[in-house]
């Protein structure tokens, strides 16, 4: 992490500035494997449970007809903090702007398949909200921040800095029910690609 340093009103004033491209994915990172975590998740009922949103608002994902994809990521980072250490080397945990940055340059198209999009992380409300604003997201950011849904549906988390996140992980509902599962989620960028891909497929049933 690099300090720069503004002189304003005699006082020195010092912010930081992250040494990587948040935005891009590095070269060589190393690719997540299916370890079966998600395995139980196929058909599966959401729980009722009422989850913050950018909006302000609760949404319940249980209650929501038709088809509803959302994309669980661990963390998105800000350009003023560097990852925690080693991020890099943990497999699937790198990629979570990107991956955002996916599903909004590939929302009109999802949504013109009928499906609407959230993304989901343990992080606050409050900081969701500053990627969704920085990211010009065209979608709500859902807070699991108290591991509700987390817990009652048994998604798969790791441990970073004695912080518990949640591997990165995409499900597509139907009716309150878990219709498709995509983990693990490689290369994060493509995963709005895939979503899709997958949803045009269905139509062609």
């Amino acid at each position: 992490m690099q300090a720069s340093v503004t002189e304003r009103l005699g006082l020195r004033i010092f912010f930081m500035v992250r040494t990587d491209n948040l935005y891009e994915l590095p070269t060589g990172l190393p690719i997540p494997s299916d370890d079966g975590a998600c395995r139980h998740l196929l058909g599966a009922g959401v729980p009722a449970l009422s989850l913050m949103s950018t909006l302000g608002r609760p949404v319940d994902l249980a209650g929501l007809s038709g088809l509803t994809v959302v994309y669980c990521y661990p963390r998105t980072g800000r350009p003023d903090q560097n990852a925690p250490a080693g991020w890099n080397e943990i497999p699937g945990a790198r990629g979570c702007t990107p991956q955002s940055c996916g599903f909004r340059d590939h929302y009109k198209e999802i949504q013109s398949l009928g499906a609407r999009v959230f993304g989901l992380s343990t992080q606050s409300s409050q900081y969701q909200q500053e990627a969704a604003k920085r990211l010009s997201l065209p979608f709500e950011l859902l807070s699991d921040e108290d591991f509700a849904l987390t817990r009652a549906l048994r998604l798969p988390t790791f441990v970073v800095d004695s912080v518990e996140l949640i591997k990165r992980l995409t499900l597509i509902i139907k009716d309150g029910f878990i219709e498709k599962i995509f983990y693990p989620v490689f290369p994060p960028d493509q995963n709005a690609e895939q979503v899709r891909d997958w949803l045009v497929e269905q139509l062609r049933r």
